[in-house]
């Protein structure tokens, strides 16, 4: 899965989500620069990524924070579809109605597309949120890498260009980048990554755990992987990553820094994820597979 973020209590949700076993190594490592970029991406060695619809039914697993959550239900809805040759779509929907004792209920619903090629150089992403009914905010906008930098251009909410550091990476890439690590035996990876969401200007530092991988067969999937004779034979790996407002020098210096959302999941060699656990820091989620379709691809010529 795609990393965006999304915190059902605000106006500036982010598409995909911590109780972390790595966030003891946070306070070292998100002071740490962040890591030079990787060449370009050609198509031909991309991660065989799998199109496929799945469907994540979502629960309140933890309440922690000062805001008193009574509850939480919703539902994330995640269509991949495309190839190394034209490029990776990702259509995510992400409906949360939450309950507290303070201000009653509270529904927000996130649409976002996004479209990445297979050379991570071009992104393009539109999202919008919306809260009890209300649209609250909308960011439309592309990316493109050169050889310095990347340049943004946004025509919502504002029409805007800016440039982003070139180590950071796109969110297809991001999960390429992290399927690679694991199976080279890797356990931590850092580096930036920008996605779109938030106001469309925002680069989030990342520090991405990967732990022991799970072979063919082990611990059988009792959700809708389970029953996808495509993921029966294939390695996956418990995978946490957290993500970090950019801070200045002076604090960073400063001692340890919270990330501000996080997501742990398994992550099949394909990019399927399953057993999702979002961390919002005030409450935690769990996201059980409920739905799974795995979709035809077009061969590259």
């Amino acid at each position: 899965m795609t990393a965006r973020k999304t915190h059902p209590m605000t106006s500036t949700l982010r598409l995909i989500v911590p109780t972390l076993a790595g966030l003891a190594l946070v306070g070292a490592a998100a002071a740490a620069p962040p890591v030079a970029p990787a060449p370009a991406v050609k198509p031909n060695d991309a991660v065989p990524f799998a199109a496929h619809r799945a469907v994540y039914d979502l629960k309140l697993i933890r309440s922690q924070g000062a805001r008193n959550i009574d509850s939480v239900r919703g539902r994330i809805v995640y269509d991949f579809t495309g190839s190394a040759c034209e490029g990776y779509t990702l259509q995510f929907r992400q409906v949360s109605e939450l309950e507290s004792g303070e201000g009653g209920a509270v529904l927000s619903d996130l649409r976002s597309t996004t479209w990445e090629d297979a050379a991570a150089s071009k992104f393009r992403f539109n999202s919008e949120n919306i809260l009890n009914d209300s649209p609250t905010q909308k960011v439309d906008g592309h990316a493109d890498r050169a050889s310095q930098s990347v340049s943004v251009t946004l025509s919502q909410p504002d029409n805007k260009e800016f440039k982003v550091p070139i180590g950071a990476v796109f969110p297809t890439e991001h999960m390429r980048r992290v399927i690679e690590a694991a199976r080279a035996g890797k356990t931590i990876l850092e580096f930036p990554v920008y996605d779109g969401s938030d106001n469309g200007e925002k680069v989030f530092n990342t520090l991405t755990v990967i732990g022991k991988a799970i072979a063919p067969g082990g611990k059988p999937p009792q959700d809708a992987a389970g029953k996808a004779p495509e993921l029966a034979h294939m390695t996956r790996w418990p995978v946490t990553i957290s993500y970090f407002e950019k801070q200045s020098e002076e604090k960073q210096q400063q001692g340890e820094q919270t990330p501000v959302y996080a997501i742990s999941f398994e992550l099949y060699e394909n990019g399927i994820s399953r057993a999702l656990v979002l961390d919002y820091n005030d409450f935690t989620l769990a996201g059980e597979m409920t739905s799974l379709e795995m979709k035809k691809q077009k061969p590259c010529q």
